[in-house]
């Protein structure tokens, strides 16, 4: 199968998933504060982030759901999806040096419209180094 070919809907069951493993660095947090606009003095300002109830600067949490991107778009499925939506929940601060693991496993599988829209629900969950989560959520996966 070429990396280009489409992914089917009928190849995916109930159960499957996939991981991507990223370490946080204070550089991803700078540039996801360029790419977003968003320079909240808790991510980027550590004097301010030591005033905060964390002591430290800690990642935003777009950037944890982002790995979650990372591991629908191009671990557990690919070519030819649509991301459809994401519910999100930010458990646990994301630090400066976490390794953070998302995992996306199959939840559910539908179709609509007499079966010409097909969707598949996945659980959605990030840990960090030490097995606890840090994000969970749903992400909706629409093949065309």
């Amino acid at each position: 199968m070429s990396d280009l070919e489409p992914v089917r809907w009928e190849d995916y069951e109930v159960g499957q998933s996939a991981s991507f493993t990223k370490t946080i660095t204070e550089e991803d947090v700078m540039k996801f504060a360029e790419v977003t606009g968003d320079y909240n003095p808790i991510h980027v300002d550590p004097d301010f982030a030591k005033t905060q109830m964390f002591g430290k600067q800690v990642a935003h949490g777009a950037l944890s759901s982002g790995l979650i991107s990372a591991v629908l778009g191009t671990k557990l499925f690919g070519p030819g999806i649509l991301y459809g939506g994401q519910t999100v929940k930010f458990v646990k601060p994301v630090f400066f040096g976490d390794k953070c693991t998302a995992v996306a496993t199959v939840k559910e599988k539908f179709t609509k419209k007499e079966g010409t829209l097909k969707f598949i629900i996945c659980e959605t969950i990030v840990k960090n180094q030490n097995d606890e989560i840090v994000t969970t959520g749903e992400g909706t996966i629409v093949f065309m």
